[in-house]
């Protein structure tokens, strides 16, 4: 199957994009073989995560790199993760795995954490965006797996959305985005995460977590105790700066609708959300925790706890999107481990358009 859309992106057009269905618990080695291919010889390919779908590119390509951010619309000092199939792999990346990092690695990979080292030469600095570093990890999902095994290089790969936009769950998402602008996506169903995955930085001497995800701060702390959480969690790097990492300086997850968070116990949340919505014109929205009725356009209940909100989170912004809605209020109450990962997004995708109650 192929969709067809002719997209120019800054003079690159590619007009067919090829979509393959495989299943996570069948996967089709001639398919994965051929799609491999593609990302060793300089194509661009979206692919299913435990996290998200990231969009890949041979990290050893520079010319491939580049149409990444072609094809996504992304500023070039905005770093890319590189995705390897085994901690063996990634060696050639780096100048050192150093000890904390073998330890999160021996802990926590394959899955949604993303080690910050000192980078080789092998490693461009298109990838980097000029840094001296490189963030690397070792993806779980099998499909992931399969595809870097079988392109035989290191995959450098952001989320498989257009920049600013809430990142991609679903192959749909992707299609959404990406159709005419890439060479192929893979269909491989939903992703388990749901939010991208924990960044540390382990390139000096304390290990600063830059960017929550799908490994807690708390589980991070019960291997590296001195681990801090880096001021730009919730707040972005000024504009003069290099993020070391995605999601720390752009406008990021961010639908059409206009997002407000509003923040505090559950019930002064509604409480505070019923006066909002009587004050609004346009179509309203709202996502809830747990089931909760509101006199709104659309209300959508992303779970009963900040795992399930995660999960959720960037498929009910994306629907609020396809419904048209113009303003969307958020509850937020954090109450244990994935609740950093939550505020993280939302915050970001709300602008840091806030209501604590």
């Amino acid at each position: 199957m192929v969709c067809l859309k002719n997209a120019n992106i800054n003079k690159v057009i590619i007009l067919e994009t090829k979509i393959v269905k495989t299943d996570i618990s069948n996967i089709d080695s001639n398919q994965i073989a051929e799609l491999g291919r593609i990302l060793s010889t300089g194509g661009l390919v979206a692919f299913p995560t435990e996290t998200v779908y990231g969009l890949g590119a041979n990290a050893y390509d520079d010319n491939a790199v580049q149409n990444i951010f072609k094809a996504k619309g992304r500023p070039s000092d905005n770093p890319l993760i590189v995705h390897f199939a085994d901690v063996g792999d990634i060696k050639d990346a780096v100048l050192e795995i150093n000890e904390k990092a073998k330890l999160l690695f021996d802990t926590f990979s394959p899955g949604p954490l993303t080690v910050i080292l000192k980078k080789s030469e092998k490693i461009s600095k298109t990838v980097t965006a000029g840094l001296d570093t490189v963030a690397v990890r070792i993806p779980s999902n099998p499909i992931a797996q399969a595809l870097i095994k079988a392109s035989g290089v290191p995959i450098a790969a952001p989320s498989a959305n257009l920049s600013g936009k809430p990142s991609p769950t679903t192959s749909k998402h992707v299609i959404d985005d990406m159709c005419g602008r890439i060479d192929a996506i893979i269909d491989g169903g939903n992703c388990e995460v749901g939010v991208e995955s924990t960044v540390i930085d382990l390139s000096g001497e304390i290990p600063v977590i830059l960017r929550p995800g799908g490994i807690t701060y708390e589980q991070i702390c019960s291997v590296l105790p001195n681990a801090v959480i880096d001021k730009h969690i919730l707040k972005s790097v000024s504009a003069d700066e290099i993020p070391k990492c995605p999601g720390m300086k752009y406008k990021h997850y961010a639908p059409d609708a206009d997002v407000t968070v509003v923040e505090g116990k559950i019930c002064d949340v509604r409480n505070k959300i019923t006066s909002l919505l009587y004050r609004q014109t346009g179509r309203t929205g709202v996502m809830t925790v747990g089931n909760a009725e509101y006199k709104a356009d659309l209300v959508i209940n992303v779970g009963e706890d900040n795992k399930a909100y995660a999960k959720n989170l960037f498929k009910v912004l994306r629907e609020f999107d396809e419904n048209n809605i113009d303003v969307v209020f958020a509850e937020f109450s954090y109450d244990d481990g994935y609740g950093l990962a939550v505020k993280n997004r939302l915050y970001k995708s709300a602008g840091n358009k806030v209501i604590l109650v």
